[in-house]
């Protein structure tokens, strides 16, 4: 029975699914890293270290993660919001928030990075206002974490979203009969239950900002020492020729990252672990 239901099966075996998986990853993911790495090796170690420790680099790398985070951390409470109002409640417009929640998937990175420069600079829209009140957004680290919280968005709303839907509100109306009042049904219910999928939001939000250049080029000025990110400084070492100085801040930001979203992805494991959450 066990071998007619193998013959009859349209699906891939074991074998061949992974072989294809291998391959892909290998072609995709580990060639490039790894020519990158290699290249790395050729730069002796003092070499390496100077690049990484150059005040400008450094510089680069402070206000990378920094904004990185501090937008990631932005979306992880917006987005959590915005998921809230679009699964528990119905709304006139409602179909349309919810398109517009995936626009920064599909506006080209260099188009909202040129709407947003023109929106907040001293002239457009919102910064003309903004302006006469001391807060200055374009070119500056705070038009940066703009730049970044509208592009990292959609990741914590479509992951967050799905687990909410989840959330049976049988469970509330016990803890409401029990005599429960609503934060305690939000911190003992329901934030424990999508803590694990808002982590993983901020995750791929916060990994999304750290790689982001075309919407982030236009609004930060681009001023080495103060508005200048580590994607953009890799660029510029490129167009100088400094294939060395780029790789080296390459493989840097690569290891950091991976290191970053290591520990991120451990923190959810436990906290799955211990919520019982698969």
């Amino acid at each position: 029975m066990k071998a007619a239901l193998k013959q009859k099966s349209i699906l891939p075996g074991f074998g061949l699914s992974m072989g294809f998986t291998l391959a892909y990853l290998g072609f995709v993911v580990l060639i490039p890293l790894s020519a990158m790495f290699l290249k790395a090796l050729s730069i002796s170690p003092a070499d390496f270290i100077n690049i990484i420790i150059n005040p400008r680099t450094l510089a680069a790398f402070r206000l990378t993660f920094t904004t990185a985070f501090v937008s990631a951390l932005i979306n992880a409470i917006f987005g959590f919001l915005v998921a809230w109002v679009l699964v528990r409640y119905d709304f006139w417009g409602k179909k349309i928030i919810d398109a517009l929640v995936d626009l920064p998937f599909a506006l080209p990175t260099a188009v909202a990075g040129i709407t947003l420069t023109a929106a907040f600079s001293s002239h457009g829209v919102i910064g003309r206002w903004l302006e006469p009140l001391g807060i200055k957004v374009a070119y500056t680290p705070l038009g940066i974490i703009i730049a970044l919280t509208f592009i990292g968005f959609p990741f914590v709303v479509r992951t967050v979203e799905p687990v909410l839907r989840e959330i049976e509100p049988d469970m509330e109306e016990a803890a409401v009969s029990l005599g429960a009042n609503r934060a305690q049904i939000f911190f003992k219910i329901i934030l424990p239950t999508a803590f694990p999928a808002l982590l993983t939001g901020f995750s791929l939000a916060f990994a999304r900002s750290i790689g982001e250049y075309g919407s982030v080029v236009f609004i930060s000025g681009n001023m080495p020492m103060k508005t200048e990110i580590i994607p953009l400084l890799i660029v510029t070492k490129l167009e100088q020729y400094d294939y060395a100085g780029a790789v080296a801040i390459a493989v840097s930001m690569l290891v950091v990252s991976f290191i970053l979203l290591f520990l991120i992805n451990v923190l959810q494991w436990r906290l799955g672990r211990h919520l019982h959450i698969p």
